[in-house]
């Protein structure tokens, strides 16, 4: 059964005026010549996106949209009318939101994070900023520690909210944050909690023992290119940290303090610096 909104894999049927009939053996739908591969031929498969077309029609692309049913995707109005705004969809293809599934007005040249869905009416796509609506809150498949994709929404009160794995919603809170973020971003994220409420606190830098391993490495390497001294200790400022290592300030007190351990380092309030008795004996 064709999926609307999906990619499909098809056959070619036949030929007509208008494009070139594709069928996944029950339903057929139009390729419009201008569409079509060169290569192609009656008996030929291919692998395309389906949509209706506005007269009723099936359609099918061999464009690339910017997000299928069922994704969260950054989108920019291209055009609005009295009920709603129309954004690229990156295909021939336009996306409607109705102005009731829109979290906050949206106007021509604006871009939102939104969720595309069908329809339940006429099957046809349509989208919405209402995020929370549409992700998985009772069931959450995730682990404390996991590496995660992060899609950046818009900044809280507390932070910026993300969506997770193209699933879930989570927090990054400011105050753990050393870079910029802004909305439409993808990043590279980590499971910081899971509260009992099915809230999820997110980072962007990875947690446990593991990742002071790794930054250890990191940072005796950064020593020795660096002479044996790096200009920075257990009280400089955190945007220092991160702007030189890309860690927090927690995470590089404890991985020097590692180094410490091992008498690898001697660490002053505004310095660290390879322990050269150590290596001397």
């Amino acid at each position: 059964m064709i999926a609307i909104g999906q990619y499909n894999d098809l056959k070619v049927a036949q030929k007509t005026e208008k494009g070139l009939i594709l069928t996944d053996g029950d339903k057929e739908v139009l390729l419009p010549y201008h569409l079509v591969p060169a290569t192609l031929e009656i008996g030929g498969d291919l692998n395309a996106f389906v949509y209706i077309h506005k007269d009723g029609t099936l359609l099918a692309t061999t464009q690339r949209p910017l997000a299928c049913v069922g994704d969260f995707a950054y989108l920019t109005v291209i055009d609005s009318t009295e009920d709603g705004v129309y954004m690229d969809l990156g295909i021939d293809k336009d996306i409607y939101v109705p102005t009731r599934e829109q979290k906050r007005p949206m106007f021509k040249g604006d871009k939102h994070v939104v969720y595309v869905f069908l329809d339940d009416s006429n099957d046809r796509m349509v989208a919405s900023s209402r995020l929370t609506n549409f992700v998985e809150e009772d069931d959450i498949d995730l682990e404390e520690g996991d590496e995660v994709s992060l899609l950046i929404v818009d900044r809280s009160d507390l932070g910026f909210n993300a969506i997770i794995d193209n699933k879930y919603i989570g927090l990054l809170y400011t105050n753990e944050l050393f870079d910029e973020l802004h909305s439409g971003e993808v990043r590279r994220g980590w499971v910081k909690k899971i509260r009992v409420e099915g809230k999820i606190d997110l980072s962007l830098q990875p947690m446990g023992y593991g990742h002071i391993l790794d930054s250890k490495e990191v940072i005796f390497q950064e020593l020795k290119a660096s002479g044996g001294v790096i200009a920075l200790g257990d009280k400089s400022s955190p945007e220092d940290i991160y702007h030189r290592f890309k860690i927090s300030k927690s995470a590089f007190k404890k991985t020097i303090g590692s180094l410490y351990k091992e008498r690898l380092i001697v660490i002053s309030d505004h310095e660290i610096k390879i322990n050269v008795d150590e290596e001397a004996e």
